[in-house]
């Protein structure tokens, strides 16, 4: 058990590259793309890049419950037009795939959006449906919806959005949570004070059950709280400021799961995942 912090990785070159790019920066987790996140089409994985991505992973010694790969912004799981739900689903099909073939056990998603043309109920309807056919058609991986910031009409900023998807969900073994701490804040959950954390905590436990906690993300904000806009900041350079990641790495219900930085300046994360270890050392 323990904490497994890492950040979301480059993939260029390759995904075989991903688990060295993490190495390089004393990771204990990652995420990555599979393919570019922001084109529609990608080639398909070559046995070369299967193969070398897990050798990597077993020289680097990152397990692989603690890869959080993340799916394409592109991708619009609620999407009200019919056909372009579709495109969605195809490319998220695609994503599923890509995982189960590199042995990966999680997939890590924004639910979608209502574009203003449909309600929030029917929205995370069909959002729910696209996830029971992602399921249906997979094995083994584990579908982690994130929480937004809410931005735009971005569904999945309130936990009763997450409740409402897992309820729909047909296989309650595969389904999860990611909790992004830059997006919890800007869609008005505060974190900032030690008391109002664990009201934060104790919420999304009533609400979502800890038992449904896959992974975090963990990004200060430069937006404002509860401005329902999405900007990650280094930590402590932001509105939330130092103090709750402190309290995140000497919380024992985020053991053993990826928690993975997303924050503004890579070349910071090496010493941003040093910072964090060094929290649960001076507790």
């Amino acid at each position: 058990m323990g904490k497994f912090v890492g950040a979301h990785v480059s993939a260029s070159g390759g995904v075989q590259n991903a688990p060295l790019n993490a190495q390089k920066i004393g990771a204990k987790a990652f995420a990555l793309f599979t393919k570019n996140q922001r084109r529609w089409d990608a080639k398909p994985l070559t046995k070369k890049n299967i193969e070398e991505f897990k050798l990597n992973l077993q020289e680097v010694q990152i397990d692989k419950d603690h890869i959080l790969p993340h799916d394409s912004y592109l991708i619009n799981l609620g999407h009200p037009n019919k056909l372009k739900r579709q495109k969605s689903l195809d490319a998220f099909f695609d994503e599923v795939e890509r995982c189960e073939q590199l042995g990966l056990t999680k997939l890590n998603f924004h639910p979608g959006s209502h574009l203003k043309e449909i309600d929030e109920k029917e929205c995370l309807d069909l959002i729910a449906d696209s996830i029971n056919q992602a399921l249906q058609r997979s094995d083994n991986i584990t579908l982690v919806i994130e929480n937004t910031a809410g931005q735009g009409s971005n569904l999945g900023y309130k936990f009763e959005h997450l409740k409402h998807l897992i309820s729909k969900t047909a296989d309650k073994n595969r389904i999860g949570v990611c909790l992004d701490t830059a997006h919890l804040f800007a869609a008005g959950y505060d974190i900032r004070t030690k008391e109002s954390y664990e009201k934060t905590m104790q919420l999304f436990d009533n609400i979502v059950g800890f038992k449904y906690l896959k992974g975090m993300h963990l990004n200060d904000s430069k937006a404002k709280f509860n401005s329902r806009v999405d900007r990650h900041h280094s930590l402590g350079k932001g509105e939330i400021g130092l103090e709750p990641f402190k309290w995140i790495m000497r919380d024992k219900r985020m053991d053993n799961i990826p928690l993975i930085l997303e924050t503004i300046d890579p070349s910071l994360w090496e010493e941003e995942i040093k910072l964090l270890y060094s929290f649960i050392e001076t507790e």
